[in-house]
């Protein structure tokens, strides 16, 4: 049991990352004041925000689940 938390766990911390840099804005934007525009996310860009959420909610739970002294 404590192997498969442990796979799915790295599992999920790579596709983590991965919608991480997928979601990461150009450098080159931060220098014009960009962040001050707000912008409402739509399509593929808030599929992959909720995917994300999903994502971190599931890992959060099994990095609690996984160290819990029953396994």
């Amino acid at each position: 049991m404590q192997i498969a938390l442990n796979v799915a766990q790295v599992i999920l911390s790579v596709l983590l990352i991965g919608l991480v840099i997928v979601q990461a804005k150009s450098p080159g934007m931060s220098g014009q004041g960009s962040s001050s525009i707000h912008h409402t996310r739509r399509g593929l860009e808030k599929t992959l925000h909720q995917t994300t959420v999903v994502i971190v909610v599931v890992f959060l739970t099994l990095a609690l689940v996984n160290s819990l002294p029953i396994f």
